[in-house]
């Protein structure tokens, strides 16, 4: 067994942020599916949005974010989020990293703009943001003497007090599974978070990292934790179309910085469905795309940003200018195929100003959590700032307790399963779920689409769960489970709204209600049945 004070599940902005700023103090564990890198923040290419120029306010990000979040953003969630945005700069700026330069600025450093904005206020590394900040602060987490990371470690399920038998239904820690030993360990700690990311990969074709399969929002739904708004599951309206590329993303800044959307003959499209155009919220642009593709037959849209000069796109895009070229596509001189792909997971776990969840010391932080900042859509950008700020916002609490006395935590018990005897069921299963969801779950919906889904979820589930009860686990069994479980609470969600709104368009319900209301989802009260089975090999 390992012992810490603090558990991180994940190692995104979220989870490096909180390690970081726990480790002074604490012993923390941190473990990752992978490597430290792999995961989506490394990803983002865009930036962070913050209040950092003269021009801009406080009052004016609030609004651009609760204009995007449709009616469904959480005003208190929003204020908090973007009033600690500039203390959240600072902090990654005194980490030592490197935001590109700009002395007209008052701060120093360049600001971008990016869809549903009305200021620059993206402050940004080149194109490759999130990498600029994953790379600075997983250096940080290395050399610290009292944070112990577990690459290659996933994780199977938290140890609560319930299933454990116990009175109260606290979180203790969580078993992990050693990919590289197939050893499942058992974690115990006083605090654990979860920063897992989102759940992307439940669709065929997704921006994301092969490791967002929602494990800490499935984790979190057995423990007994609330989820809310899953339905709200936001698209990238340019991902590059290419056979040879996989998931990469065409920033929103190639946008803000004038690049236009055209069909194959050259026509521009945008102003036909709102009139801010390009710069229209990311929901509005993948719903324009998906309309212009399927009303003409296409494949893909165009984004041209040529007018731009060889210098302008090499020193503002060059990892998407390089990426590009490498496939044969001058982007100063054509325009580049796009479209639209899964890109964030706008609900999640619930979780308060200080990233709690129903469970005592159990926290969710970044795209795991439902902190209502997001609403019906995400703001472009506002993202890695609600990383910053909620893994602030944990660790000052997990500082401000006192330890608590925890039961000893039983092993992993496999003594009554085998060895599976044909993998190729998880290899099959994993490809009809994403089909089906991409088909059934996806940028249009209705509701004999969704209850398609649902009685395929239903069927996976069972087969899933005989699998899970007989046999040795594995990782893509694990990621299987969890993905089924994401897919489930999203089509439950969408189902239950009826309306259009923001990121989730129903066929069957087009008109937007007058009040805005959360979808929140709560697990089944435990009992001793589901609690056998979710804890089955405790």
């Amino acid at each position: 067994m390992l012992r810490f004070d603090t558990l991180i599940i994940g190692s995104g902005l979220a989870g490096l942020t909180l390690a970081i700023k726990l480790a002074e103090r604490q012993k923390v564990g941190l473990i990752t599916k992978k490597s430290l890198m792999d995961g989506a923040s490394d990803r983002a290419q865009g930036g962070i949005a913050a209040v950092l120029a003269e021009d801009d306010t406080l009052d004016a990000h609030i609004r651009d974010t609760l204009t995007a979040g449709a009616g469904l953003c959480d005003e208190a969630a929003t204020r908090y989020v973007v009033e600690h945005g500039k203390a959240a700069i600072e902090w990654l700026i005194a980490q030592g990293v490197p935001f590109t330069k700009d002395s007209s600025n008052q701060m120093g450093y360049h600001l971008t703009r990016e869809g549903g904005h009305s200021r620059r206020r993206i402050i940004h590394a080149a194109d490759a943001t999130g990498h600029a900040v994953q790379e600075t602060l997983a250096a940080r987490v290395l050399k610290h003497p009292n944070i112990s990371v577990l690459e290659n470690h996933v994780s199977v399920d938290l140890i609560t007090g319930n299933k454990l038998g116990l009175a109260d239904n606290r979180c203790y820690g969580a078993y992990a599974l050693n990919t590289l030993s197939d050893e499942v360990i058992t974690i115990a700690a006083q605090n654990t978070i979860l920063a897992t990311g989102g759940s992307g990969k439940v669709y065929l074709y997704t921006t994301n990292p092969d490791t967002a399969t929602g494990d800490g929002i499935a984790m979190a739904w057995r423990a007994g934790c609330r989820v809310a708004n899953m339905e709200f599951i936001q698209f990238h309206p340019t991902c590059l179309y290419h056979p040879h590329a996989k998931s990469f993303l065409i920033s929103e800044a190639v946008r803000g910085e004038g690049g236009v959307l055209k069909l194959p003959d050259g026509t521009r499209f945008m102003h036909w469905h709102d009139a801010r155009a390009e710069l229209a919220p990311r929901d509005v642009v993948a719903r324009a795309i998906d309309f212009e593709m399927k009303k003409h037959g296409l494949d893909c849209v165009y984004l041209d940003i040529s007018h731009q000069s060889v210098e302008f796109l090499q020193e503002h895009f060059p990892t998407i200018y390089a990426r590009c070229l490498s496939l044969g596509i001058n982007i100063s001189k054509e325009p580049i195929p796009v479209v639209p792909a899964v890109h964030f997971t706008c609900g999640g776990v619930m979780a308060d100003l200080h990233a709690r969840t129903d469970v005592d010391n159990l926290y969710a932080v970044g795209e795991t959590a439902y902190s209502g900042l997001h609403g019906a859509n995400r703001l472009a950008s506002n993202s890695l700032l609600e990383c910053l700020v909620f893994a602030d916002a944990a660790a000052n609490d997990i500082l401000g307790k006192s330890p608590q006395p925890s039961p000893a935590l039983p092993a992993w018990d496999e003594s009554r399963v085998t060895d599976a005897d044909e993998q190729i069921v998880i290899a099959h299963n994993w490809a009809e779920l994403r089909h089906f969801m991409w088909d059934y779950v996806g940028i249009v919906r209705t509701n004999k689409r969704l209850q398609r889904a649902q009685h395929r979820i239903q069927l996976l589930q069972d087969e899933i769960h005989e699998y899970y009860t007989n046999f040795h686990i594995s990782s893509d069994l694990l990621e299987l489970r969890n993905l089924v479980l994401n897919a489930e609470l999203i089509v439950n969600s969408a189902l239950s709204r009826h309306e259009s709104r923001g990121l989730h368009y129903s066929k069957d319900y087009p008109d937007t209600l007058p009040q805005a209301l959360p979808t929140i989802l709560t697990p089944a009260p435990a009992t001793a049945l589901n609690l056998r089975l979710s804890a089955q090999k405790i």
